[in-house]
């Protein structure tokens, strides 16, 4: 049975190689990811936000600390984005849950602000 440790891992290779289908293979249909005041749901509703962010932010994130319990995961990021010509790195933590291999659940906190303006 494959971990938490390397569901996570797998979703971190997709999403820094901007595999977007491979991303979404990693997603219950009816999983919730929220960051800041933002709450997406399903599978489409992700698509759209990770297609989004890959086509324009050029994001990248580096895993720093984690900690892995059952079907909870916990981690310290970095991520890199690049926006308008400009890049920038902000740390970032993250909270998952996994149920039959997939994400059902994220939750994610930036250090600072998240505007790109």
């Amino acid at each position: 049975m494959i971990t938490s440790r390397e569901l996570l891992q797998a979703h971190l290779d997709a999403f820094n190689a901007r595999d977007l289908d491979a991303l979404m293979a990693g997603f219950a249909d009816d999983a919730v990811w929220r960051t800041g005041t933002d709450t997406v749901t399903g599978r489409a509703a992700l698509t759209e936000l990770f297609g989004w962010a890959m086509a324009n932010i050029l994001p990248e994130l580096t895993l720093r600390t984690l900690v892995v319990e059952g079907g909870l995961a916990a981690c310290e990021l970095t991520e890199t984005l690049t926006h308008e010509g400009r890049t920038s790195a902000v740390p970032i933590a993250g909270f998952f849950r996994f149920r039959d291999g997939l994400i059902v659940s994220a939750a994610v906190y930036r250090e600072g602000s998240a505007d790109l303006a």
